[in-house]
């Protein structure tokens, strides 16, 4: 088996957006298969680790729960710096909190640029009934700004495991590329030999005494 076969990604993920809309509810479900009826509160940030094996390579997943109150955001910036991947979540009950990814989309790119690979989950689809985010309207967002959209409920484990493994791979993808063009980069890189030049000989004219 070869060194890239058997070598480790460690990938950061960060989970953002608004308070309520289900983000701790998506983590825990995906880590421990749990769900919890009443509203967990994230005060500021606290992460978990998830350890995969796809197609043989190994990854270690570094995922980052953040707080979603108003005057957390500023602590944002702290929070995905050096991150592979982020989880855009909105409820798709609550038509603000799907502006509010927006913004958060807006602020990725500018900071990281197409370097950190972007989910949007429109999350608790098992309250349909009460949907005020089109659909329509949601997936052409997401399409427009690259990102993959899906659909979740923590609560009946719907297309959560389906949405981190999308971002895994695709976060691989990425990093596979990113070292690609370093090799390439590093075999373009002219060695300049140190030696000086051979001396010339030159004539000298033999004058007789």
């Amino acid at each position: 088996m070869s060194a890239a076969q058997t070598s480790t990604h460690n990938f950061k993920v960060v989970l953002l957006g608004e308070g309520c809309v289900g983000k701790t509810s998506i983590l825990l479900r995906y880590i421990e298969d749990k769900f919890n009826d009443k509203h967990l509160t994230t005060l500021q940030a606290t992460f978990l680790n998830k350890k995969l094996n796809i197609n043989g390579k190994r990854i270690n997943l570094s995922i980052w729960d953040t707080a979603g109150q108003e005057r957390f955001h500023a602590l944002g910036p702290i929070y995905y710096r050096n991150s592979n991947g982020a989880i855009l979540v909105y409820d798709i009950t609550d038509e603000e909190s799907f502006v509010k990814v927006k913004n958060w989309v807006k602020e990725l790119r500018k900071m990281l640029g197409t370097n950190i690979i972007l989910v949007i989950a429109g999350n608790k689809v098992d309250l349909e009934h009460e949907r005020t985010v089109p659909l329509e309207e949601a997936e052409s967002y997401a399409e427009k700004v690259g990102a993959k959209h899906f659909h979740t409920s923590a609560k009946l484990n719907q297309g959560v495991e389906e949405l981190f493994l999308e971002l895994t791979q695709e976060m691989v993808v990425k990093s596979e590329e990113n070292t690609q063009t370093d090799n390439t980069r590093n075999s373009r890189v002219l060695v300049v030999d140190d030696e000086p030049p051979a001396q010339s000989s030159c004539c000298f004219t033999n004058r007789s005494a």
